[in-house]
């Protein structure tokens, strides 16, 4: 990578998708965006940063003003086309305290400290004639300079656009912030690189680190999600009881508290996965947004999440544990069956999805001293697929969320979701693994890799 990394300045019109644009190739969700013209007023630096190491840098600018004013000053000049960047450079000294061309300042300045230009137009919006006065600034500049075109709403003028921006600019190209894959990332960028000899190495190399960064998200997410299965499955909670049997309000409080860790577990796995695709910035209420109405252990969750029946049976009789959250009871370290446990398999939809259900409550076994009462670790075989499910589907929208969004996280899904993963290799390879995270003993570290890899797997099916 040379010292002085690429830079670009995102410039054009108020309110045509600059800021949205940056906020993508920039994977950062802290950039301000609204509706309202003139939001940004300030040019503002946002580097993209990979181990320490600068890619590239972009500039959130604001939008023309008064481009027919400038290019008036400017065209006052006759000079030859080799002095002109002289000329726009003599335009910044003369105007830097003039509150009048503040925005022209702001988004002139990188540009003649060397940063290329991506100029941003709407293509829902008709061509007009305004926008020539900005395009020609841009050309006294003398930086090497491409024209992306933003579809912001339904309409499309795409074709007039191109026409008039291929008279000013090397390269002209269609960009959807909103919609853009990391494919179509990867691709802009190598465009960019095309725009100056000076840039091809330095951009190559930030792609080939880029696509690096962007293998390391799919593994720290994968290995979020197979920590995640691992605590919750093989959690165990504990409540001290100070007579020799439970009381129903004893009971009720344990397993409150072992559903409560295991929520809490989940969130926390969520907000990792948000943090390792650079989406820390989710407001809170959207956050609560995203499984709106389905709690962890609702059966609404259980139905789109959970397996069918059928499948549900299969695996309960690979997994050969058929059984839910059990209450047992610590009596100085022996632990004596209460009951069995919430899910059991004996029938109605509640025993297949639900985690309320609780048969009798037993004891048994002799007295031995302390006594505790314990929930967990959680045996019912449905649960693992709603926990994994409800996790896969976090980290496929989130991964494909574009920076640029700043809509609430309201997500849909529909009861195919798991079809488009889980096959019966995967499904066996799986129930292998939740078996072990469940058992209590002691789960080797190749094991975890292995479940972490086929997680892995099942990202790049959902996300490729």
């Amino acid at each position: 990578m040379t010292e002085t990394h690429p830079k670009f300045a995102v410039v054009g019109h108020p309110n045509k998708g600059k800021s949205s644009i940056v906020s993508t190739l920039a994977f950062d969700d802290s950039v301000q965006i609204s509706d309202t013209p003139g939001t940004t007023t300030k040019k503002r630096s946002f580097p993209l940063t990979v181990d320490g190491r600068v890619l590239y840098e972009l500039f959130d600018t604001p939008g023309f003003q008064r481009a027919r004013s400038v290019l008036a000053w400017l065209q006052k000049h006759e000079v030859t086309a080799d002095k002109r960047p002289d000329v726009v450079q003599a335009f910044i000294n003369e105007h830097r305290d003039n509150e009048r061309f503040n925005d022209e300042i702001e988004l002139l300045e990188p540009i003649m400290a060397g940063a290329g230009i991506i100029y941003v137009v709407d293509g829902s919006k008709p061509y007009g004639e305004e926008y020539e006065a900005e395009m020609e600034i841009l050309r006294w500049t003398g930086q090497p300079s491409m024209a992306l075109i933003n579809l912001i709403d339904e309409t499309n003028y795409v074709e007039e656009w191109k026409r008039a921006l291929g008279q000013y600019f090397k390269m002209v190209r269609l960009f959807n912030p909103m919609k853009a894959t990391f494919p179509q990332h990867l691709s802009l960028l190598q465009s960019i690189a095309q725009l100056k000899e000076e840039w091809i190495e330095p951009v190559n190399e930030s792609i080939g680190l880029f696509k690096a960064f962007h293998e390391q998200m799919f593994e720290q997410t994968a290995r979020s999600i197979t920590q995640l299965l691992y605590h919750s499955l093989s959690h165990v909670e504990r409540l001290p009881i100070k007579e020799e049997d439970a009381t129903e309000k004893e009971k009720t409080l344990v397993l409150e508290r072992y559903k409560a860790r295991l929520r809490e577990y989940e969130e926390l796995e969520q907000k990792r996965v948000e943090k390792v695709w650079h989406h820390e910035n989710l407001e809170k209420a959207q956050q609560a947004l995203l499984f709106d109405g389905m709690d962890l252990f609702s059966k609404e969750s259980a139905s789109l999440f959970g397996l069918s029946r059928k499948e549900l049976l299969i695996t309960g009789t690979t997994g050969g544990a058929m059984t839910g959250a059990g209450i047992d009871l610590l009596l100085g370290g022996s632990t004596l069956f209460l009951g069995s446990a919430i899910g059991a398999m004996v029938g109605g939809a509640g025993v297949f999805f639900g985690f309320n259900e609780l048969s009798e409550v037993k004891v048994l076994g002799q007295k031995l001293g302390k006594r505790y009462l314990e929930a967990g670790p959680m045996k019912n075989v449905n649960f693992p697929y709603i926990l994994l499910n409800r996790a896969l589907f976090h980290a496929t929208k989130i991964a494909s969320r574009s920076h640029a969004l700043r809509n609430k996280v309201l997500l849909e899904m529909g009861r195919d979701f798991t079809s488009k993963w889980m096959d019966d290799e995967v499904r066996k390879s799986l129930e292998k693994c939740h078996v072990l995270f469940r058992s209590g003993d002691e789960v080797k570290p190749e094991t975890m890799k292995a479940y972490e890899e086929t997680i892995g797997m099942i990202l790049r099916r959902l996300i490729d």
